[in-house]
Protein backbone atom coordinates (compact mmCIF):
# COMPACT_ATOMS: atom_id res chain seq x y z
CA UNK A 1 0.00 0.00 0.00
CA UNK A 2 1.54 3.17 -1.04
CA UNK A 3 1.36 6.20 1.60
CA UNK A 4 0.75 9.59 0.32
CA UNK A 5 4.99 10.28 2.30
CA UNK A 6 5.76 7.56 -0.27
CA UNK A 7 6.01 5.20 1.88
CA UNK A 8 5.13 1.87 1.10
CA UNK A 9 3.20 -0.40 3.97
CA UNK A 10 2.72 -3.99 3.58
CA UNK A 11 -0.25 -6.36 3.75
CA UNK A 12 -1.00 -9.78 3.36
CA UNK A 13 -4.42 -10.93 1.86
CA UNK A 14 -6.27 -13.98 2.32
CA UNK A 15 -9.08 -14.39 -0.09
CA UNK A 16 -12.17 -16.83 0.33
CA UNK A 17 -12.68 -19.70 -2.47
CA UNK A 18 -15.26 -18.79 -5.20
CA UNK A 19 -16.48 -15.76 -6.73
CA UNK A 20 -16.43 -12.71 -4.97
CA UNK A 21 -17.10 -9.63 -4.37
CA UNK A 22 -17.09 -9.96 0.04
CA UNK A 23 -16.79 -7.62 2.91
CA UNK A 24 -12.73 -7.17 4.21
CA UNK A 25 -11.63 -8.19 7.58
CA UNK A 26 -9.09 -5.65 8.68
CA UNK A 27 -6.21 -5.86 11.00
CA UNK A 28 -3.13 -3.61 11.85
CA UNK A 29 -0.36 -4.66 13.66
CA UNK A 30 3.47 -4.18 14.76
CA UNK A 31 4.53 -8.13 14.87
CA UNK A 32 4.83 -9.39 11.93
CA UNK A 33 1.64 -10.27 9.54
CA UNK A 34 2.68 -13.82 9.22
CA UNK A 35 1.77 -14.29 12.93
CA UNK A 36 -1.87 -12.42 12.93
CA UNK A 37 -2.36 -12.48 16.61
CA UNK A 38 -2.97 -16.00 16.39
CA UNK A 39 -2.13 -16.28 19.52
CA UNK A 40 -5.67 -15.28 20.50
CA UNK A 41 -7.87 -15.48 17.05
CA UNK A 42 -8.14 -18.15 15.08
CA UNK A 43 -6.08 -17.76 11.87
CA UNK A 44 -7.08 -15.32 8.75
CA UNK A 45 -7.65 -18.54 6.82
CA UNK A 46 -10.47 -19.74 8.85
CA UNK A 47 -12.02 -16.30 8.67
CA UNK A 48 -11.57 -16.64 4.89
CA UNK A 49 -13.27 -19.81 4.36
CA UNK A 50 -16.45 -17.73 5.83
CA UNK A 51 -16.69 -15.36 3.48
CA UNK A 52 -14.47 -12.53 4.34
CA UNK A 53 -11.65 -10.68 2.43
CA UNK A 54 -8.66 -11.09 5.10
CA UNK A 55 -5.79 -8.57 5.37
CA UNK A 56 -3.39 -8.14 7.84
CA UNK A 57 -0.85 -5.61 7.35
CA UNK A 58 2.55 -4.81 8.80
CA UNK A 59 2.30 -0.88 10.44
CA UNK A 60 5.04 1.43 9.71
CA UNK A 61 8.08 0.79 10.50
CA UNK A 62 7.36 -3.09 11.27
CA UNK A 63 7.59 -6.55 9.70
CA UNK A 64 8.14 -5.34 5.95
CA UNK A 65 7.11 -2.15 5.69
CA UNK A 66 9.20 1.15 5.27
CA UNK A 67 9.19 3.85 7.75
CA UNK A 68 10.67 4.47 11.11
CA UNK A 69 8.04 2.93 13.80
CA UNK A 70 6.93 5.65 16.39
CA UNK A 71 3.98 3.54 18.13
CA UNK A 72 0.27 4.90 18.50
CA UNK A 73 1.46 8.10 17.18
CA UNK A 74 1.70 7.30 13.55
CA UNK A 75 -1.64 5.22 13.28
CA UNK A 76 -4.26 7.72 12.66
CA UNK A 77 -2.83 9.03 9.60
CA UNK A 78 -1.68 5.53 8.10
CA UNK A 79 -4.81 3.89 9.38
CA UNK A 80 -7.29 6.05 7.60
CA UNK A 81 -5.28 5.43 4.53
CA UNK A 82 -5.58 1.93 4.98
CA UNK A 83 -9.26 1.68 5.40
CA UNK A 84 -9.77 3.96 1.77
CA UNK A 85 -7.06 1.60 0.30
CA UNK A 86 -8.66 -2.02 1.47
CA UNK A 87 -11.98 -0.95 0.59
CA UNK A 88 -10.97 -1.08 -2.91
CA UNK A 89 -9.00 -4.27 -3.40
CA UNK A 90 -9.91 -6.51 -5.43
CA UNK A 91 -12.51 -8.76 -4.94
CA UNK A 92 -13.63 -6.32 -1.59
CA UNK A 93 -16.89 -5.41 -1.46
CA UNK A 94 -16.63 -2.05 0.31
CA UNK A 95 -17.71 -2.95 3.29
CA UNK A 96 -14.81 -2.73 6.07
CA UNK A 97 -14.56 -4.54 9.47
CA UNK A 98 -11.46 -4.34 11.82
CA UNK A 99 -10.34 -6.64 14.81
CA UNK A 100 -7.23 -7.10 17.15
CA UNK A 101 -6.35 -6.46 20.71
CA UNK A 102 -3.54 -4.79 22.11
CA UNK A 103 -1.54 -2.75 19.67
CA UNK A 104 -3.68 -4.02 16.94
CA UNK A 105 -6.98 -2.88 19.11
CA UNK A 106 -5.99 0.75 19.26
CA UNK A 107 -4.86 1.00 15.99
CA UNK A 108 -8.80 0.51 15.15
CA UNK A 109 -9.94 3.37 17.01
CA UNK A 110 -7.08 6.01 15.54
CA UNK A 111 -7.98 7.59 11.88
CA UNK A 112 -7.89 11.22 10.67
CA UNK A 113 -10.36 11.07 8.45
CA UNK A 114 -14.25 11.55 9.52
CA UNK A 115 -15.07 9.78 5.79
CA UNK A 116 -12.71 6.76 6.02
CA UNK A 117 -14.46 4.74 9.35
CA UNK A 118 -14.69 1.37 9.36
CA UNK A 119 -18.06 -0.27 9.05
CA UNK A 120 -17.87 -2.29 12.22
CA UNK A 121 -15.35 -2.57 14.80
CA UNK A 122 -14.53 -5.65 17.30
CA UNK A 123 -11.46 -3.73 19.39
CA UNK A 124 -10.25 -6.18 22.09
CA UNK A 125 -7.70 -5.42 25.33
CA UNK A 126 -7.21 -1.86 25.06
CA UNK A 127 -7.81 1.76 25.58
CA UNK A 128 -7.42 5.69 24.63
CA UNK A 129 -5.20 7.01 27.29
CA UNK A 130 -1.69 5.96 27.29
CA UNK A 131 -1.30 6.59 30.41
CA UNK A 132 -4.14 4.76 32.55
CA UNK A 133 -4.87 2.02 30.09
CA UNK A 134 -1.12 1.25 28.96
CA UNK A 135 1.37 2.24 31.04
CA UNK A 136 0.28 3.04 34.83
CA UNK A 137 -1.79 2.19 37.99
CA UNK A 138 -2.30 4.03 40.85
CA UNK A 139 0.57 6.10 39.63
CA UNK A 140 2.97 3.11 39.64
CA UNK A 141 4.13 2.41 36.16
CA UNK A 142 3.27 -1.42 35.02
CA UNK A 143 7.36 -2.74 35.71
CA UNK A 144 7.46 -5.95 34.56
CA UNK A 145 4.77 -5.36 31.51
CA UNK A 146 5.82 -2.16 30.42
CA UNK A 147 9.66 -3.41 29.73
CA UNK A 148 8.59 -7.20 28.67
CA UNK A 149 6.65 -5.28 25.82
CA UNK A 150 8.89 -2.55 25.29
CA UNK A 151 11.84 -4.77 24.91
CA UNK A 152 9.78 -7.12 22.79
CA UNK A 153 9.20 -3.99 20.30
CA UNK A 154 12.92 -3.21 20.37
CA UNK A 155 13.79 -6.89 19.29
CA UNK A 156 12.09 -6.42 16.67
CA UNK A 157 13.91 -3.11 15.48
CA UNK A 158 16.80 -5.39 16.11
CA UNK A 159 15.60 -7.49 13.50
CA UNK A 160 14.89 -5.08 11.22
CA UNK A 161 18.03 -3.33 11.00
CA UNK A 162 20.31 -6.31 11.21
CA UNK A 163 21.71 -6.15 14.83
CA UNK A 164 21.53 -9.73 15.61
CA UNK A 165 23.67 -9.08 18.91
CA UNK A 166 20.68 -6.55 20.25
CA UNK A 167 18.04 -8.63 19.43
CA UNK A 168 20.25 -12.17 21.27
CA UNK A 169 21.05 -9.88 24.29
CA UNK A 170 16.82 -8.82 24.55
CA UNK A 171 15.90 -12.55 24.22
CA UNK A 172 18.23 -13.51 27.12
CA UNK A 173 17.53 -11.03 29.51
CA UNK A 174 13.90 -11.74 29.18
CA UNK A 175 14.05 -15.26 29.35
CA UNK A 176 16.96 -14.80 32.71
CA UNK A 177 14.83 -12.41 34.11
CA UNK A 178 16.98 -10.00 34.46
CA UNK A 179 15.29 -7.81 32.44
CA UNK A 180 13.84 -6.31 35.67
CA UNK A 181 17.05 -5.11 36.55
CA UNK A 182 18.97 -4.22 33.12
CA UNK A 183 15.86 -3.73 31.06
CA UNK A 184 15.57 0.41 31.27
CA UNK A 185 19.25 0.81 29.86
CA UNK A 186 18.52 -1.84 27.41
CA UNK A 187 15.57 0.20 25.60
CA UNK A 188 17.83 3.15 26.16
CA UNK A 189 21.02 1.37 24.60
CA UNK A 190 18.96 -0.30 21.51
CA UNK A 191 15.77 1.31 20.70
CA UNK A 192 16.16 5.12 22.71
CA UNK A 193 12.93 6.59 20.16
CA UNK A 194 11.03 3.76 21.81
CA UNK A 195 7.28 4.94 23.11
CA UNK A 196 7.52 2.51 26.00
CA UNK A 197 10.64 4.13 27.14
CA UNK A 198 9.02 7.43 26.75
CA UNK A 199 6.24 6.22 29.24
CA UNK A 200 8.62 4.55 31.66
CA UNK A 201 10.83 7.56 31.81
CA UNK A 202 7.25 10.25 32.44
CA UNK A 203 6.66 10.60 36.01
CA UNK A 204 3.34 8.38 36.60
CA UNK A 205 2.25 10.98 39.19
CA UNK A 206 1.66 13.97 36.72
CA UNK A 207 -0.69 14.28 34.16
CA UNK A 208 0.91 16.40 32.17
CA UNK A 209 2.91 14.84 28.86
CA UNK A 210 0.46 11.71 28.40
CA UNK A 211 -1.67 10.97 25.76
CA UNK A 212 -5.35 10.18 25.27
CA UNK A 213 -6.24 9.69 22.02
CA UNK A 214 -9.76 11.46 20.82
CA UNK A 215 -11.03 9.05 18.21
CA UNK A 216 -13.53 10.49 15.39
CA UNK A 217 -17.03 10.60 17.28
CA UNK A 218 -18.85 9.08 14.32
CA UNK A 219 -17.05 5.89 14.99
CA UNK A 220 -17.83 5.09 18.52
CA UNK A 221 -21.62 5.42 17.02
CA UNK A 222 -20.99 2.43 14.75
CA UNK A 223 -21.08 -1.02 15.40
CA UNK A 224 -18.90 -1.90 18.21
CA UNK A 225 -17.68 -5.66 19.74
CA UNK A 226 -15.61 -4.55 22.83
CA UNK A 227 -13.56 -7.55 24.17
CA UNK A 228 -11.80 -7.87 27.69
CA UNK A 229 -10.57 -9.73 30.49
CA UNK A 230 -10.91 -9.70 34.17
CA UNK A 231 -6.79 -10.40 34.38
CA UNK A 232 -5.85 -8.36 31.52
CA UNK A 233 -4.49 -4.87 32.66
CA UNK A 234 -6.35 -2.99 29.72
CA UNK A 235 -9.74 -3.31 30.82
CA UNK A 236 -9.98 -0.44 31.94
CA UNK A 237 -9.53 1.01 28.86
CA UNK A 238 -12.33 -1.52 27.21
CA UNK A 239 -14.81 -0.26 30.18
CA UNK A 240 -13.75 3.75 29.24
CA UNK A 241 -14.48 2.78 25.62
CA UNK A 242 -17.97 0.86 26.35
CA UNK A 243 -18.94 4.27 28.30
CA UNK A 244 -17.87 6.69 25.85
CA UNK A 245 -19.80 5.00 22.74
CA UNK A 246 -22.93 4.70 25.33
CA UNK A 247 -22.79 8.32 25.74
CA UNK A 248 -22.48 8.79 22.36
CA UNK A 249 -25.24 7.12 20.85
CA UNK A 250 -24.04 3.92 20.37
CA UNK A 251 -24.74 0.56 21.04
CA UNK A 252 -21.90 -1.24 21.46
CA UNK A 253 -21.54 -5.18 23.00
CA UNK A 254 -19.59 -6.24 25.77
CA UNK A 255 -17.40 -9.23 26.82
CA UNK A 256 -15.18 -9.56 29.62
CA UNK A 257 -14.14 -13.32 30.26
CA UNK A 258 -12.01 -14.48 33.30
CA UNK A 259 -9.02 -14.54 30.41
CA UNK A 260 -5.08 -13.05 30.71
CA UNK A 261 -3.81 -11.02 27.91
CA UNK A 262 -2.74 -13.85 25.84
CA UNK A 263 -4.88 -16.53 27.08
CA UNK A 264 -8.63 -16.62 26.01
CA UNK A 265 -9.37 -19.85 26.94
CA UNK A 266 -11.11 -20.84 23.22
CA UNK A 267 -12.10 -17.15 22.31
CA UNK A 268 -14.35 -15.58 20.33
CA UNK A 269 -14.21 -16.38 16.89
CA UNK A 270 -17.65 -17.34 16.51
CA UNK A 271 -19.30 -14.33 17.86
CA UNK A 272 -16.62 -12.21 16.05
CA UNK A 273 -17.80 -14.17 12.53
CA UNK A 274 -21.62 -13.69 13.91
CA UNK A 275 -20.97 -9.95 14.43
CA UNK A 276 -19.43 -9.10 11.67
CA UNK A 277 -21.90 -11.48 9.02
CA UNK A 278 -24.62 -9.39 10.67
CA UNK A 279 -23.40 -5.88 10.34
CA UNK A 280 -20.96 -6.16 7.05
CA UNK A 281 -23.00 -9.17 5.19
CA UNK A 282 -21.26 -12.48 4.35
CA UNK A 283 -23.10 -15.75 3.94
CA UNK A 284 -24.00 -17.62 7.41
CA UNK A 285 -21.69 -19.58 9.64
CA UNK A 286 -22.80 -23.29 9.71
CA UNK A 287 -20.18 -24.98 12.05
CA UNK A 288 -20.52 -26.14 15.37
CA UNK A 289 -21.22 -22.89 18.14
CA UNK A 290 -18.91 -22.79 20.65
CA UNK A 291 -20.00 -24.40 23.87
CA UNK A 292 -22.13 -22.13 26.80
CA UNK A 293 -18.74 -22.55 28.79
CA UNK A 294 -16.60 -21.79 26.29
CA UNK A 295 -17.89 -18.35 25.03
CA UNK A 296 -20.99 -16.10 25.42
CA UNK A 297 -23.70 -16.75 22.96
CA UNK A 298 -24.01 -15.28 19.56
CA UNK A 299 -27.15 -14.37 19.16
CA UNK A 300 -29.06 -10.87 19.69
CA UNK A 301 -25.24 -9.08 19.56
CA UNK A 302 -26.75 -5.32 19.45
CA UNK A 303 -26.13 -3.79 23.02
CA UNK A 304 -25.85 -6.91 24.76
CA UNK A 305 -23.22 -7.65 27.53
CA UNK A 306 -21.92 -10.78 28.86
CA UNK A 307 -19.34 -11.26 31.69
CA UNK A 308 -17.74 -14.77 32.42
CA UNK A 309 -17.51 -15.31 36.72
CA UNK A 310 -14.26 -16.09 38.08
CA UNK A 311 -14.76 -18.17 39.97
CA UNK A 312 -17.82 -20.37 38.29
CA UNK A 313 -16.59 -19.86 34.48
CA UNK A 314 -20.18 -19.56 33.75
CA UNK A 315 -20.90 -16.15 31.64
CA UNK A 316 -23.82 -13.81 33.04
CA UNK A 317 -26.13 -11.02 31.12
CA UNK A 318 -26.43 -8.68 33.44
CA UNK A 319 -29.25 -6.25 33.62
CA UNK A 320 -28.09 -2.84 32.33
CA UNK A 321 -28.71 -1.31 35.72
CA UNK A 322 -26.66 -4.26 37.65
CA UNK A 323 -23.32 -2.43 35.89
CA UNK A 324 -23.97 1.30 37.51
CA UNK A 325 -25.46 0.34 40.98
CA UNK A 326 -29.43 1.58 39.99
CA UNK A 327 -30.82 -2.56 40.30
CA UNK A 328 -31.65 -3.43 43.73
CA UNK A 329 -34.11 -2.17 46.69
CA UNK A 330 -34.54 1.61 46.65
CA UNK A 331 -32.02 2.46 49.26
CA UNK A 332 -30.34 -0.10 49.61
CA UNK A 333 -25.81 0.24 50.80
CA UNK A 334 -23.52 -0.79 48.46
CA UNK A 335 -21.26 -4.20 49.84
CA UNK A 336 -19.06 -2.34 52.21
CA UNK A 337 -17.01 -4.28 54.65
CA UNK A 338 -14.90 -2.45 57.56
CA UNK A 339 -11.31 -3.66 58.92
CA UNK A 340 -10.68 -5.05 62.43
CA UNK A 341 -7.56 -6.53 64.11
CA UNK A 342 -6.26 -6.26 67.60
CA UNK A 343 -2.76 -5.30 65.93
CA UNK A 344 -1.61 -8.64 64.47
CA UNK A 345 -3.06 -9.00 61.62
CA UNK A 346 0.45 -9.77 59.61
CA UNK A 347 1.69 -12.17 61.99
CA UNK A 348 -1.77 -14.12 62.84
CA UNK A 349 -4.14 -15.48 59.87
CA UNK A 350 -6.88 -15.38 62.27
CA UNK A 351 -6.71 -11.85 64.01
CA UNK A 352 -7.44 -9.60 60.96
CA UNK A 353 -11.33 -9.59 60.60
CA UNK A 354 -13.63 -8.19 57.19
CA UNK A 355 -17.04 -7.30 59.09
CA UNK A 356 -19.81 -6.86 56.74
CA UNK A 357 -21.02 -3.45 56.79
CA UNK A 358 -19.41 -2.97 60.71
CA UNK A 359 -16.76 -0.02 61.14
CA UNK A 360 -13.18 -0.84 61.71
CA UNK A 361 -11.04 -1.09 64.93
CA UNK A 362 -7.81 -1.27 66.02
CA UNK A 363 -4.79 -0.01 64.96
CA UNK A 364 -1.85 -1.86 62.79
CA UNK A 365 1.49 -1.49 61.81
CA UNK A 366 3.94 -3.24 58.69
CA UNK A 367 7.31 -3.09 57.74
CA UNK A 368 8.45 -2.93 54.48
CA UNK A 369 12.21 -4.36 54.32
CA UNK A 370 13.10 -3.14 50.57
CA UNK A 371 15.86 -6.57 51.24
CA UNK A 372 13.05 -8.92 50.84
CA UNK A 373 10.06 -7.12 49.09
CA UNK A 374 6.90 -8.61 49.37
CA UNK A 375 6.43 -10.02 46.10
CA UNK A 376 2.77 -10.32 43.36
CA UNK A 377 1.54 -12.73 41.72
CA UNK A 378 -0.74 -13.38 38.68
CA UNK A 379 -3.36 -11.12 38.54
CA UNK A 380 -3.49 -8.58 35.71
CA UNK A 381 -0.34 -7.17 36.24
CA UNK A 382 1.62 -10.10 36.74
CA UNK A 383 3.94 -12.00 33.53
CA UNK A 384 2.38 -14.97 35.13
CA UNK A 385 -1.12 -13.11 34.81
CA UNK A 386 -4.38 -14.77 35.51
CA UNK A 387 -5.54 -16.90 39.18
CA UNK A 388 -3.05 -18.27 41.49
CA UNK A 389 -3.09 -19.66 44.90
CA UNK A 390 -1.17 -16.60 47.22
CA UNK A 391 -1.32 -18.65 50.49
CA UNK A 392 2.63 -17.95 51.01
CA UNK A 393 2.71 -14.50 50.62
CA UNK A 394 -0.11 -14.04 52.59
CA UNK A 395 1.52 -16.01 55.56
CA UNK A 396 4.25 -13.56 55.61
CA UNK A 397 4.60 -11.35 58.29
CA UNK A 398 4.90 -7.96 56.16
CA UNK A 399 1.38 -8.96 54.47
CA UNK A 400 -1.74 -8.44 56.62
CA UNK A 401 -4.57 -10.27 56.26
CA UNK A 402 -8.54 -9.57 57.04
CA UNK A 403 -10.71 -12.86 56.72
CA UNK A 404 -14.68 -13.14 56.88
CA UNK A 405 -16.49 -15.72 58.88
CA UNK A 406 -17.35 -18.39 56.36
CA UNK A 407 -20.40 -17.72 54.32
CA UNK A 408 -23.78 -18.89 55.21
CA UNK A 409 -25.00 -17.99 51.78
CA UNK A 410 -23.54 -17.20 48.08
CA UNK A 411 -22.07 -14.20 47.99
CA UNK A 412 -21.64 -12.37 44.45
CA UNK A 413 -19.56 -9.67 43.79
CA UNK A 414 -19.46 -7.52 40.81
CA UNK A 415 -18.00 -3.84 40.93
CA UNK A 416 -15.11 -2.32 41.36
CA UNK A 417 -13.89 -2.61 45.05
CA UNK A 418 -12.00 0.35 46.21
CA UNK A 419 -10.43 0.21 49.65
CA UNK A 420 -10.22 3.67 52.29
CA UNK A 421 -8.43 3.68 55.22
CA UNK A 422 -5.50 5.91 57.34
CA UNK A 423 -2.48 5.44 56.58
CA UNK A 424 1.04 7.69 57.77
CA UNK A 425 4.55 6.11 56.67
CA UNK A 426 8.01 6.98 58.51
CA UNK A 427 9.22 7.78 54.95
CA UNK A 428 7.96 10.10 52.43
CA UNK A 429 7.06 7.62 49.39
CA UNK A 430 5.16 4.33 50.10
CA UNK A 431 2.95 1.87 48.19
CA UNK A 432 -0.02 0.24 49.15
CA UNK A 433 -0.87 -3.17 47.63
CA UNK A 434 -4.19 -4.29 47.79
CA UNK A 435 -5.56 -8.02 47.21
CA UNK A 436 -8.61 -9.86 47.06
CA UNK A 437 -8.79 -13.68 47.61
CA UNK A 438 -11.16 -16.67 48.18
CA UNK A 439 -10.53 -18.95 51.34
CA UNK A 440 -11.77 -21.79 50.08
CA UNK A 441 -11.56 -25.23 52.40
CA UNK A 442 -8.67 -26.95 52.85
CA UNK A 443 -6.75 -23.63 53.18
CA UNK A 444 -6.29 -22.40 49.28
CA UNK A 445 -6.05 -18.87 48.92
CA UNK A 446 -7.83 -18.21 45.38
CA UNK A 447 -6.32 -14.34 44.48
CA UNK A 448 -9.54 -12.65 42.68
CA UNK A 449 -8.18 -9.02 42.10
CA UNK A 450 -5.29 -6.50 43.28
CA UNK A 451 -4.68 -2.91 43.22
CA UNK A 452 -1.84 -0.66 43.81
CA UNK A 453 -1.48 2.67 44.83
CA UNK A 454 2.30 4.70 44.57
CA UNK A 455 1.94 7.83 47.30
CA UNK A 456 5.08 10.25 47.07
CA UNK A 457 5.66 13.29 49.00
CA UNK A 458 6.02 15.15 52.79
CA UNK A 459 2.35 13.99 53.14
CA UNK A 460 3.38 10.43 52.95
CA UNK A 461 4.12 11.74 57.28
CA UNK A 462 1.04 12.43 58.02
CA UNK A 463 -2.39 9.99 58.92
CA UNK A 464 -5.12 10.95 56.35
CA UNK A 465 -7.18 8.88 54.60
CA UNK A 466 -5.60 6.75 51.64
CA UNK A 467 -7.66 4.81 48.64
CA UNK A 468 -6.97 1.98 46.44
CA UNK A 469 -9.14 1.21 43.73
CA UNK A 470 -8.75 -2.50 42.48
CA UNK A 471 -9.38 -4.23 39.47
CA UNK A 472 -13.35 -5.02 39.03
CA UNK A 473 -14.81 -7.95 39.01
CA UNK A 474 -17.46 -10.33 39.02
CA UNK A 475 -17.11 -13.41 41.31
CA UNK A 476 -19.59 -15.59 43.01
CA UNK A 477 -18.55 -17.24 47.03
CA UNK A 478 -19.91 -20.30 47.84
CA UNK A 479 -21.21 -21.16 51.35
CA UNK A 480 -18.53 -22.05 53.63
CA UNK A 481 -16.13 -19.76 51.54
CA UNK A 482 -14.01 -16.75 53.52
CA UNK A 483 -13.83 -13.34 51.29
CA UNK A 484 -10.03 -12.19 51.87
CA UNK A 485 -8.06 -8.47 51.84
CA UNK A 486 -4.58 -8.69 51.87
CA UNK A 487 -2.71 -5.46 52.53
CA UNK A 488 1.33 -5.02 51.92
CA UNK A 489 3.98 -2.09 51.18
CA UNK A 490 5.37 -3.68 47.55
CA UNK A 491 4.23 -5.82 44.16
CA UNK A 492 7.61 -6.66 43.16
CA UNK A 493 8.15 -7.50 40.36
CA UNK A 494 4.66 -6.03 39.05
CA UNK A 495 5.42 -2.73 39.95
CA UNK A 496 9.05 -1.14 41.00
CA UNK A 497 10.22 -1.52 44.63
CA UNK A 498 9.89 2.11 46.23
CA UNK A 499 12.90 3.67 47.37
CA UNK A 500 10.97 5.58 50.46
CA UNK A 501 13.03 8.97 49.53
CA UNK A 502 10.29 10.52 47.44
CA UNK A 503 11.56 9.79 43.76
CA UNK A 504 10.31 8.04 41.28
CA UNK A 505 10.80 4.07 41.71
CA UNK A 506 13.18 2.81 38.35
CA UNK A 507 13.69 -1.06 39.11
CA UNK A 508 14.38 -3.38 41.98
CA UNK A 509 15.18 -2.39 45.66
CA UNK A 510 19.02 -1.20 46.15
CA UNK A 511 21.87 -0.05 48.57
CA UNK A 512 19.59 3.53 49.23
CA UNK A 513 16.32 1.89 49.43
CA UNK A 514 14.97 2.75 52.71
CA UNK A 515 12.99 0.71 55.48
CA UNK A 516 9.52 1.92 55.45
CA UNK A 517 7.15 1.93 58.52
CA UNK A 518 3.64 2.22 57.87
CA UNK A 519 1.09 3.10 60.84
CA UNK A 520 -2.56 2.51 60.12
CA UNK A 521 -5.44 3.28 61.50
CA UNK A 522 -8.74 0.83 61.11
CA UNK A 523 -11.28 2.93 62.47
CA UNK A 524 -12.59 4.36 59.18
CA UNK A 525 -10.97 1.63 57.28
CA UNK A 526 -13.40 0.22 54.57
CA UNK A 527 -13.70 -2.06 51.67
CA UNK A 528 -16.42 -1.39 49.63
CA UNK A 529 -17.78 -2.57 46.06
CA UNK A 530 -18.45 0.18 43.76
CA UNK A 531 -20.53 0.07 40.46
CA UNK A 532 -19.15 -1.46 37.58
CA UNK A 533 -19.72 1.74 35.61
CA UNK A 534 -20.21 5.70 36.42
CA UNK A 535 -23.50 5.80 36.26
CA UNK A 536 -23.17 9.53 35.84
CA UNK A 537 -20.97 9.83 33.10
CA UNK A 538 -21.46 11.78 30.26
CA UNK A 539 -20.01 11.95 26.53
CA UNK A 540 -17.51 14.27 27.70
Amino acid sequence: MPCADGVELMARVWQPAGQGPWPVLLMRQPYGRAIASTVTYAHPAWYASHGFLVVVQDVRGSGDSQGCFAGFAQEARDGAQTVRWARHLPGSNGRLGTYGFSYQGLTQLLGDDPDALPDALAPAMCGLDERHHWAVSGQAHWWALGLAWGLQLAAQQCRRRGDHAGWLQIRSSLESQRFLQEGLELLERLDPSSMVLGWLQRDPGEAWGWVRHRPQPALLARPLLLIGGWYDPHLGGILDLYQHALALGGSPCLRIGAWNHLNWQGGLDAELLAFFQRHLGAPLYTGTPAAPTAGPPARNLDGTVHLQCLTTARWQHPAPGALTGQTGTAGQPRPCWGLASTGLAAIRSDDGVLHPGQPGRGQLTLVHDPWRPAPAIGGHLGLDAGPCDRRTIDARTDVACFTTAPLQAPLELLGCPHLSLAVAADQPGFDLVVTLAVLQPGAAVRQLCMGVARFRGAACQRMVMRSVALQPLLARLAPGECLRLSLAAAAWPQIAVNPGDGSVPRGPAGPAHRVITLSLDLLAAELRLEPLLDPTRGAN
